[in-house]
């Protein structure tokens, strides 16, 4: 692919970013070299290893490469017999060490034993930790062996340190000396060519015995070794060159088993390079929220929502761009700076990343083509030093493009043929379009030419598109739109800004009828594309509201299903029981009167008998007859409003009025959860609740209410021990209490177990309207084990 499209559409500014996401200076390396490919299967794998990568930092915390070094030059010395140094040894480490980071991080991030394309690069890498350890053990720093690197070097050492403490006592009491004092420039000691020594005056040199070793730059002072450490100086020596001997023995020996470990270590650099560049691309493409194209043969291309990844993130306006399937051809007009030549680089840039493994600035299943040519035509190319304006700059280049188009070719044109006469730089821009088409190549093209827009609605497989501008404000927009030729607005951006109307109408009246009638094409088709528009965003809100009420509906049937079954199961529960309690009546009946009958039994017990068992169902019948009675003959409530609190006889529960009664009198009570349609012979008007319409109109209940609620109900209730359809019956009715009673918040204990009543609890508290938010408790509070709700008091 010719070199002169990546400084055109400024392909190497994206690999300059690329770069800053490398460590190594080998990954940064093939950063600045990365160029597009034309093979699919090479393009595949490139985006897959990226993507896997992408997938890997969005679901872990991220991989740093730093500590990489390029150890080869290191290796090759060590293959021909040499030793290595403390700098070395210590890149190697660094070296291993990143391995073994890398190669843990990997560990982590596969939970599942999932693998993906970067998997058996990581299984190659080798952190060689006993070599690792080993080097960390010995080498301290660049120009520092560790004491106990070897046992030789730590007994050197301690000589080392004894002999100094030797010398610095002899000379110490050389300073101390009266006498000797007397003949030193300063009572310190020094050092010169490895051995200690004293500042001696100049004129003192006789007085104090031994070897001069320096003097000063005003030769006042001489440093002189005093006799009495000349041999304590010697052995220190000695001990040096003995410690130097250990240390090269050391390095020898370190340099040995890196040697041993000289392929693991290529790898590992070789495997750590390649996984440090494919992250790289991986960071650069969550820097922009990138994706992996879908890429064809075919030459088409469907980008959606593609940005300029060169562009803030914050301001840039997406665009849609579709080229190569129903038009091989895409003509861009519209007024200036209004997006044409960003839209046409988008293009362009999108298919060079794309080619070259990174994932593009788009929406997802955005389609780019595999192109073996990308030419660009974009700028000023005006040339001083070749004597060439900027009218022949372009055409010697499109003059090249033509040569070297052909069906695998994308072309871009920026203002094809301007900066020449309008009427034959129309013409020539026909003609080459058409010659392009005939070649096949993809081809997109802005210009300000109202013949080539005629020309795109008059050639099949030619399409016209612009960039929509917002004549109210002279403002563009930067929407790509497709299908629409643009206008250039001339007229209206003229007149905005104040040009008398006189000149605009007389500019106008120079227009010939069919530019006119052209432009008045283009302004009702602008027309149409702006009301089209509104209804489909129209529609779209219809949309959406429809689905938002359809899951409302959904869950209001789940959890009127839900109650109705908790309703059901109580009712066949208390079915039971009194089935029961009659069985065991009936059972103790008989066998009282079997012994009763046989005669043993006066007749006065048999009669207060008879009469025990008459007295209890008299009592059970007054109980349903009270309870008949209560249902039946109740007053019913002629004025009901919005908002009251009635109780359902039918049901024995308390709820509120959600609807008015219709011409039978029936209406929506509201139940907890429940809302059922009763009829208003049904209920009755509980005057001491504290309703919302009451409030309304100034009901005087509502002290006592909150009183008597505040006072019977708790801030707390235990859910521990129950089933979920138990708990949260009970947690329903005493929400609806701690409501009314006006409390702030609640805790509900629900317990930690495996977590399914914790769920279901919070699932339902979701659902209430009056519950303002809730949150687990704080350990102080009962940790995962209790929910805390607040309401919207």
């Amino acid at each position: 692919m010719n070199q002169k499209v990546y400084h055109t559409l400024e392909y190497y500014k994206i690999l300059e970013r690329l770069a800053d996401y490398a460590s190594c200076e080998e990954a940064k390396d093939r950063c600045h070299k990365l160029v597009p490919l034309t093979d699919p299967a090479e393009i595949a794998h490139l985006q897959e290893t990226t993507a896997d990568a992408l997938s890997r930092l969005y679901r872990g915390s991220g991989i740093s490469f730093s500590g990489v070094h390029n150890v080869n030059a290191s290796l090759k010395r060590l293959d021909i017999g040499g030793t290595l140094n403390t700098t070395e040894l210590l890149m190697i480490c660094s070296l291993l060490e990143v391995a073994k980071r890398v190669k843990a991080y990997d560990r982590s991030d596969r939970n599942d034993e999932k693998t993906d394309s970067l998997s058996p690069l990581f299984s190659q890498i080798q952190p060689l930790s006993p070599l690792l350890d080993e080097i960390r053990r010995c080498v301290v720093g660049e120009d520092e062996i560790a004491d106990d690197a070897s046992a030789a070097l730590s007994k050197i050492r301690k000589s080392i340190r004894g002999m100094n403490d030797r010398i610095h006592a002899q000379l110490t009491g050389l300073m101390n000396n009266t006498t000797t004092r007397s003949y030193l420039q300063d009572a310190v000691i020094t050092m010169r060519d490895g051995r200690y020594c004293l500042p001696v005056r100049a004129e003192s040199k006789t007085s104090v015995p031994g070897m001069v070793h320096d003097q000063s730059s005003s030769g006042s002072t001489l440093f002189i070794e005093p006799m009495a450490v000349v041999n304590l100086n010697n052995e220190l020596k000695e001990l040096f060159l003995k410690e130097q001997e250990e240390i090269d023995r050391i390095l020898a020996d370190l340099s040995n088993r890196v040697a041993e470990n000289a392929n693991g270590i290529r790898q590992d650099y070789t495997v750590l390079a390649e996984l440090d560049f494919i992250f790289a691309k991986a960071e650069l493409a969550k820097s922009y929220s990138g994706v992996a194209p879908v890429f064809n043969e075919e030459g088409r291309i469907n980008i959606r929502k593609g940005r300029h990844p060169l562009l803030d993130p914050k301001k840039v306006v997406p665009i849609d761009v579709r080229l190569g399937a129903d038009f091989r051809q895409l003509i861009v007009t519209g007024p200036n700076t209004g997006g044409k030549t960003v839209s046409l680089k988008t293009v362009g840039l999108l298919t060079l990343m794309g080619q070259s493994g990174l994932h593009i600035p788009a929406g997802d299943r955005s389609e780019l083509a595999i192109f073996h040519e990308i030419f660009a035509d974009i700028g000023d190319e005006q040339s001083i030093e070749q004597s060439l304006s900027t009218f022949s700059s372009h055409m010697t280049n499109i003059v090249r493009i033509l040569q070297k188009a052909d069906d695998q070719s994308l072309c871009l044109f920026d203002e094809l043929c301007a900066g020449t006469d309008p009427t034959e730089g129309a013409a020539l821009a026909i003609s080459i379009l058409n010659k392009l088409h005939q070649y096949g190549a993809v081809t997109m093209a802005t210009t300000h030419y109202s013949e080539l827009k005629v020309y795109a609605l008059s050639t099949e497989g030619v399409e016209n598109a612009c960039c929509e501008f917002d004549v109210d404000t002279l403002s563009p927009t930067y929407r790509l739109l497709i299908g629409i030729p643009g206008k250039s607005n001339a007229f209206a951006i003229s007149s905005k800004l104040g040009l008398a109307e006189n000149i605009i109408e007389d500019a106008k009246g120079r227009l010939s009828e069919r530019d006119v009638n052209f432009e008045d094409m283009l302004a009702n088709l602008e027309q149409s594309r702006i009301t089209i528009e509104k209804e489909q965003l129209e529609i779209q809100k219809y949309k959406a509201e429809i689905e938002d009420l359809k899951k409302k509906l959904t869950a209001k049937n789940e959890r009127l299903d839900n109650s109705r079954d908790e309703i059901l199961r109580k009712a066949n529960e208390e079915a039971v029981q009194i089935l029961k309690e009659a069985k065991d009546l009936a059972d103790e009946t008989i066998r009282n009167f079997n012994k009763y009958g046989q005669g043993q039994a006066p007749m006065s017990k048999m009669e207060k008998e008879r009469s025990r068992v008459r007295d209890k169902m008299s009592a059970s019948e007054k109980a349903l007859s009270m309870k008949k009675k209560e249902t039946v003959n109740h007053k019913v409530p002629k004025k009901l409003r919005i908002g009251d609190s009635v109780r359902v006889l039918s049901m024995n529960l308390k709820g509120t009025v959600h609807t008015l009664p219709n011409a039978k009198g029936d209406l929506y009570v509201q139940m907890g959860i429940l809302r059922s349609l009763v009829n208003i012979k049904d209920l009755v008007l509980i005057d001491e609740d504290a309703s919302p319409a009451a409030k309304k109109y100034g009901g005087t209940s509502s002290g006592k209410i909150k009183m008597s609620k505040t006072a019977s109900v708790s801030t707390e209730i235990n859910l521990i021990g129950m089933t979920v359809d138990e708990a949260i019956a009970h947690l329903d009715k005493y929400l609806d209490d701690a409501y009314v009673a006006h409390l702030p918040s609640v805790r509900i204990v629900h317990g930690k177990g495996t977590g399914a009543l914790r769920n279901a609890v919070q699932a339902h508290l979701k659902n209430q309207r009056y519950v303002k938010s809730y949150r687990m408790g704080e350990p102080s509070e009962g940790g995962a084990g209790v929910t805390i709700a607040a309401f919207d008091v």
